[in-house]
């Protein structure tokens, strides 16, 4: 399986509303690591490491989000894996 790794900026009504603790759950639902923060500018920034469909598939979510999460837009970039372990949510 190929490893990849995608940084994620998500828009839209993303603070407030559970994103980065059920982003944390989804993630690890998927096998996936890496982490997820929110920035100053209101966005959450994840990044994901893991193979190349279980990361796709946590993509596919960030889309969406929990319930009361309205995503107008994600970013993905694509980076070179570096060997992240566990998914946390950071600060």
């Amino acid at each position: 399986m190929e490893k990849v790794r995608a940084r994620l900026k998500i828009y839209g009504r993303v603070q407030g509303v559970g994103y980065r603790w059920s982003m944390q759950r989804e993630a690890r639902k998927l096998g996936v690591s890496g982490w997820v923060r929110n920035l100053p500018d209101g966005t959450v920034e994840a990044v994901v490491e893991g193979d190349r469909e279980r990361v796709e598939a946590l993509i596919g979510w960030a889309h969406q989000g929990p319930i009361m999460a309205r995503v107008t837009k994600v970013e993905v970039k694509w980076e070179e894996p570096q060997g992240e372990r566990g998914f946390r949510v950071t600060h």
